[in-house]
């Protein structure tokens, strides 16, 4: 059964691959809409469910949980470059740390406001566990898709629930991406309206590019991670430890090691991702989905409200209304979606988009621990 289960993982891992570079006009209609991430999961339980297979116990997912997933965490918090960060300027990382602590703290603060009206979003959220599902969507929203599973973990969240709050993600975060293109648009009116007269910065290309691929920078990150992750795994069995510890080394060795491969470590975070939605989506039952209307209007509701906590910044920062939208997806959307609505407005800004962005994985999970602790608080 593990071979077979491995076989399904490296099948899924080059499918997902494949479909992500494809050329095909309505296969890229498709991922407008739906990840290619999205079909890591789905593959995997569409085979067991179709074969009637049963890989929910076997050895992958402690592998997953003990390996994949610290070596994700390790590639993704390397990826970052304090030198790099300083050329966006303190105001736009303020505004954007706003919209992390929103969406980190506006969950339970909307729920007590909810509480004062009806208890029915009580039983929902608290009772019922749902807050567990919930969790999961900050690491999405500000980490991706790595804190979202670090967060799924942590906070034990079952299978169904995930799948659920998995689809309701990508359906809300891909309609958010479509008004985020048209507000970056009308940024200049918006700035006109409040009298804000913000400059552009220029861009220093030399400054924030990463590291070319050379065979070298290659093969001491791949030996130096793999060696972390065996002297990690000496070190503490608790998996919250091992998070906070390659998190933290991840930090350092990304910006204290001159031949660290930062594009290189991006890359294989990537792939380490697929693979562990791929092992997740091995013990998906689709019999456990559904989706309640109540959660819907949560969720809408608590998106909006990180949108107006950002506007309100901005506004008192006097910083151009481009850095809303952009802000707003490097939380939400991340390394992909951030500078694509940054070049709707100006190409020479998508650098500090995608540096948002990698602030954005490397903080997510953490912000979730922060939503987790309220939320348990009820």
């Amino acid at each position: 059964m593990l071979l077979q289960a491995i076989i399904l993982v490296c099948f899924t891992i080059i499918a997902v691959l494949a479909i992500d570079r494809s050329q095909n006009n309505y296969l890229k209609k498709v991922l407008d809409w739906l990840p290619a991430i999205l079909f890591a999961y789905v593959i995997p339980a569409l085979v067991t469910h179709l074969f009637e297979l049963d890989f929910s116990k076997v050895l992958l997912h402690t592998w997953s949980k003990d390996y994949i997933i610290p070596f994700a965490i390790l590639m993704v918090m390397s990826a970052l470059s304090f030198k790099q960060l300083r050329i966006i300027g303190l105001r736009p990382i303020i505004l954007f740390v706003s919209g992390s602590f929103a969406i980190a703290t506006l969950a339970p603060l909307i729920l007590l406001v909810f509480n004062l009206f009806t208890s029915d979003y009580q039983q929902l959220i608290i009772e019922h566990e749902n807050w567990k599902g919930l969790v999961p969507i900050v690491g999405s929203w500000i980490g991706g898709s790595t804190s979202q599973l670090v967060l799924k973990e942590l906070v034990d969240c079952p299978e169904g629930l995930f799948l659920t709050i998995l689809v309701l993600d990508n359906i809300l975060v891909n309609i958010w991406t479509i008004l985020m293109f048209q507000l970056i648009k009308k940024s200049d009116s918006i700035n006109t309206y409040f009298n804000i007269s913000d400059n552009v910065p220029d861009f220093v290309e030399d400054e924030t590019s990463f590291n070319t691929f050379h065979l070298t920078s290659i093969l001491k990150t791949i030996i130096i991670s793999i060696l972390l992750i065996v002297l990690g795994t000496f070190l503490t069995t608790s998996f919250l430890w091992k998070i906070i510890l390659f998190s933290l080394v991840g930090l350092l060795i990304g910006n204290f090691y001159s031949n660290w491969n930062h594009a290189l470590a991006l890359k294989l975070g990537g792939y380490s991702i697929i693979g562990i939605m791929a092992i997740l989506g091995l013990k998906l039952n689709f019999n456990n989905v559904s989706i309640s209307i109540h959660l819907v209007v949560f969720v809408l509701v608590w998106l909006v409200g990180h949108f107006l906590v950002m506007l309100f910044v901005a506004k008192k920062l006097k910083l151009h209304m481009a850095w809303v939208p952009i802000a707003s997806m490097a939380n939400l959307g991340g390394i992909s979606t951030a500078p694509a609505v940054t070049s709707a407005y100006n190409k020479e800004w998508m650098p500090h988009a995608i540096l948002l962005a990698i602030l954005s994985m490397v903080t997510g999970t953490f912000w979730g621990m922060l939503t987790m602790f309220l939320f348990k608080l009820f």
